[in-house]
């Protein structure tokens, strides 16, 4: 019972629509209805600037994190924490993120919130995916490839680095569905539509 209640938590905490919020608190009555239609930060920096996209970015990470933290708190036993809720709890809240129960199970794509869950589970292994981010983003200005690129990378590096087994599942499971949630984006790479970063919608 602890677990499901550690998982639900999780998912609940993943599922504020960080975007959203700060969206209508800046004059955008849906973020859904600009831009690429989610409600993550790049979206939310094209169409109402880069205060908001910051304090989106800001707010999704650290839901994330917290959602892990919140799980870990209520999934405990005596010896201490569970690696495996730990990990669950993870996943759950880059679920949220991505179909939250708020808009109707719509969302966003996972990548800020599942930086801020990986971040408490496997810290070393997102160094090198920030660097990838970093290089990828700067160099070609598509975020969404860094996003993807950045995914990819994490799962290897905690796997390389010896991380608990379920840690490793967790990374490569928030892995997958940023990168299936970039489907989209990924088609207009390849046709070479896909907005550079600076590029804004009006609001």
């Amino acid at each position: 019972m602890s677990a499901i209640l550690a998982i639900g938590a999780a998912y609940l905490i993943g599922a504020v629509p960080v975007g959203y919020l700060v969206g209508r608190a800046f004059g955008v009555a849906d973020i859904r209805r600009h831009g690429s239609g989610t409600i993550g930060a790049t979206n939310v920096l094209r169409t109402a600037g880069r205060l908001p996209a910051l304090l989106t970015l800001g707010g999704d990470i650290a839901k994330g994190y917290l959602a892990v933290v919140t799980g870990a708190a209520l999934g405990a036993s005596p010896p201490g924490s569970d690696t495996g809720i730990m990990a669950a709890s993870a996943v759950a809240a880059v679920v949220g993120n991505c179909w939250s129960v708020f808009l109707g199970f719509r969302g966003g794509k996972g990548v800020a919130t599942g930086l801020g869950a990986l971040l408490k589970i496997v810290p070393l292994a997102l160094l090198p995916a920030a660097l990838v981010w970093l290089a990828v983003t700067i160099s070609f200005r598509y975020v969404s490839l860094g996003s993807i690129l950045a995914a990819a990378c994490v799962p290897l590096g905690a796997l390389l680095l010896g991380t608990p087994t379920p840690f490793v599942i967790a990374a490569f499971a928030v892995g997958a569905i940023v990168v299936a949630r970039h489907h989209a984006n990924i088609t207009r790479l390849l046709a070479g539509h896909e907005p550079k970063l600076g590029h804004r919608h009006s609001a």
